[in-house]
């Protein structure tokens, strides 16, 4: 059997970007597309793991999730990367300089793709056979869940999602509550980010929000809680940038609104979602969804079903992700 190499990151190795038992690395299925995409290279005779067990200079091949350090790329071998972060997050993956040590790039960018060098993939789901949406374990209006973040660039979502935080506990929070990890520390920004590192002092100083209710193991057991959700990318006005925040939501029966790519109607229907573009304050959106019919809200689940069960959803499959880097890798489907 041929060897190749995922060189990922220190968390993933020992092969755990493959395996689905690790509650940890594969909550709510997230390393799905990583297990097919391993499990789809060995049908085709190559066996795909990290960096630690497939040594580069060993493999045939090397897939880079996410662009790595120059001094990391064998330029000798066959390279490819997978691009997930966006430009906010990790700026080095969108130097184009550094896209000439690899044959084939991978990404959800469609600005572009080329079909020649640039090939499109999705962040990729284990879409669910069957959609069971029960309307009576709505106990909630509204929620968002969300990593306390944030970073210093123009299209960065994060202070937009505290601004949503901030409108509810002000106006509304008997009709939301927020989860996620960091919001019970306060978050240094800037020239003073170092002091994060202080965690007495993190905890001394945190904001005392009256509708944050903690960190969550499953995402799609609080969603099924709650009518609507929040649903803003990392960042704002990318092109295909379209991650899986606005499918958690689609799963689990929960509306989303929805902030992102400017052209998620190219590849999600708007029926789907709420568009917050279409809301010039707060005050609008809430009066929007809190005196919304019964009737309307079911045709946004039934538009939601709709999709997630039609071949329309496909490009955001687990399989089209593996499938897409087996043909265009090593010719085999």
């Amino acid at each position: 059997m041929k060897k190749a190499t995922f060189f990922t990151g220190s968390f993933y190795l020992n092969n755990r970007q493959f395996i689905l038992e690790d509650e940890v690395v594969n909550r709510d299925n997230c390393q799905y597309g990583a297990y097919l995409l391993k499990e789809y290279f060995a049908k085709h005779g190559v066996d795909l793991s990290t960096q630690d067990i497939n040594p580069v200079s060993e493999s045939d091949f090397i897939i880079y999730n996410e662009f790595h350090d120059v001094k990391n790329i064998a330029v000798s071998k066959d390279n490819y990367l997978v691009i997930f972060e966006s430009e906010v997050i990790r700026p080095d993956n969108w130097n184009l300089e550094n896209h000439r040590y690899f044959k084939k790039i991978f990404t959800w960018h469609d600005g572009l793709v080329d079909n020649k060098k640039y090939f499109k993939i999705n962040f990729s789901m284990k879409i669910p056979e069957k959609l069971d949406f029960d309307l009576g374990k709505k106990i909630k209006l509204c929620t968002m869940i969300v990593a306390n973040k944030y970073v210093k660039h123009p299209l960065e979502l994060y202070t937009e999602r505290r601004k949503a935080i901030e409108w509810f506990e002000e106006n509304h929070p008997e009709d939301f509550d927020f989860y996620g990890f960091g919001w019970d520390k306060h978050l240094f920004t800037g020239h003073l980010r170092k002091l994060n590192k202080i965690e007495p002092l993190r905890k001394f100083l945190r904001p005392r929000y009256k509708t944050y209710k903690g960190s969550v193991k499953s995402k799609n057991e609080v969603l099924r809680g709650y009518k609507f959700a929040i649903c803003y990318e990392n960042a704002r006005d990318i092109p295909g940038y379209i991650t899986e925040k606005i499918f958690d939501c689609f799963f689990a029966g929960c509306v989303p609104i929805y902030l992102g790519a400017p052209n998620v109607t190219h590849h999600i229907p708007a029926a789907t979602f709420i568009d917050k573009r279409n809301f010039k304050t707060y005050d609008d959106l809430y009066r929007y969804i809190k005196n919304m019919s019964d009737a309307e809200y079911i045709d946004y689940l039934d538009a939601i079903k709709n999709f997630v069960l039609s071949d329309k959803i496909y490009p955001f499959s687990a399989e089209c992700f593996a499938q897409t880097l087996v043909r265009e890798i090593i010719g085999k489907s």
